[in-house]
């Protein structure tokens, strides 16, 4: 991970991960009803305050996972050993950055990686992919890949309304 790279709004790969620590620290007594609404109420948590820490307390913990597989990166090893299959949503945003962390100067390698993995393949995949992308802008994919995008209309139209 070359210190140079940056990613889409211009921070360096290597602080990627201390700045996603950073903001999930930031923000862990924060609970944004305009997204979750009244899910807090609906969780096991006795309040809101504790389920928005809970939840910031599982993104810092799986960031901990990404680093402990970063320190010893081997791309021939199924990521889903270091940071987690991916059937749940932590563990699919680890495993799926774990990929792009590892080959962030290649994104075909990093979607392949992320792709034959055991766990929840296609989550994982979509995610590194995201994050490649993010990194890369659209011109790092092969022009077969984007043209057989499932629903590209939908979602060219729905970044369209987006940037609007």
């Amino acid at each position: 991970m070359g210190k140079a790279a940056t990613g889409a709004q211009g921070i360096a790969l290597a602080d990627l991960l201390p700045a996603l620590r950073a903001y999930a620290r930031q923000n862990r007594s924060v609970y944004r009803a305009e997204w979750l609404g009244d899910l807090a109420e609906r969780a096991r948590d006795p309040d809101r305050a504790s389920f928005t820490a809970r939840g910031w307390d599982e993104c810092l913990a799986v960031l901990d996972r990404i680093e402990a597989a970063l320190a010893a990166p081997d791309p021939e090893i199924d990521p889903c050993l270091a940071t987690g299959e991916g059937w749940i949503a932590e563990e699919a945003f680890a495993t799926g950055l774990y990929c792009f962390l590892l080959l962030p100067e290649d994104p075909r390698a990093v979607v392949r990686r992320a792709a034959y993995s055991s766990g929840d393949s296609d989550s994982i995949a979509a995610l590194a992919g995201a994050f490649a992308g993010a990194h890369h802008g659209a011109d790092a994919w092969p022009r077969e890949w984007v043209r057989d995008i499932e629903y590209r209309d939908r979602l060219l139209a729905l970044g369209t309304a987006w940037d609007a």
